[in-house]
């Protein structure tokens, strides 16, 4: 970058019409998971935040399968939090489910107190994250990772809501699930 550029892009900077995408993130009133380590080998290495604002360490989850689902309140699937409550109740002991709000389909509230309202309805008690983009040019570094993940079944961007991704006890992604898979499916209990 020369001089010139350089003092373009500072004076954009300062008038504010330059923003870099942890910004653009706030803007769009959207969470974004934290790498931990530089490099992911497991999922170990990342963290999110609840919708209650709480820090939470996917480290914290060794020993247990880990089933990630990007979730949305407006969408047809909806009712597949009650399923994914049931399993959770039904394994808890084994499995750790983590719903992800996300807005990339254009079917979730703006605001966290109304996502959370919508899981109240179905009683969920697994935990949630803050909305996060789980697809395009501001994918969620967690959603990055797990798209790319060699796994038994398919790699490559989510199609829509409700797709899930099963984990390892070693933080390794092992089953990729579409949307029509329920939680209660036998594809997925089988292997919990």
């Amino acid at each position: 970058m020369n001089l010139i550029s350089l003092g373009i892009a500072l004076s954009l900077a300062t008038c504010g019409q330059y923003r870099t995408d942890a910004v653009q993130a706030d803007i769009h009133s959207t969470a974004r998971t934290e790498m931990i380590a530089p490099a992911a080998d497991d999922i170990y290495g990342f963290s999110f935040t609840t919708l209650s604002g709480e820090k939470k360490s996917f480290a914290d989850y060794k020993g247990k399968k880990i089933l990630i689902v990007n979730t949305a309140s407006m969408c047809g699937y909806t009712p597949q939090y009650g399923d994914l409550e049931k399993l959770y109740e039904m394994k808890k002991d084994r499995l750790v489910i983590v719903a992800f709000p996300s807005n990339s389909f254009m079917q979730e509230h703006s605001k966290n107190e109304k996502i959370g309202e919508v899981c109240e309805k179905f009683s969920v008690s697994f935990p949630v994250s803050q909305p996060v983009e789980v697809r395009g040019n501001n994918i969620d570094p967690i959603f990055k990772w797990l798209t790319e993940q060699p796994n038994l079944d398919f790699t490559g961007n989510i199609k829509w809501n409700f797709e899930k991704f099963l984990v390892d006890e070693q933080g390794k992604l092992i089953h990729r699930y579409r949307s029509a898979t329920t939680p209660l499916d036998e594809n997925i209990t089988g292997v919990i």
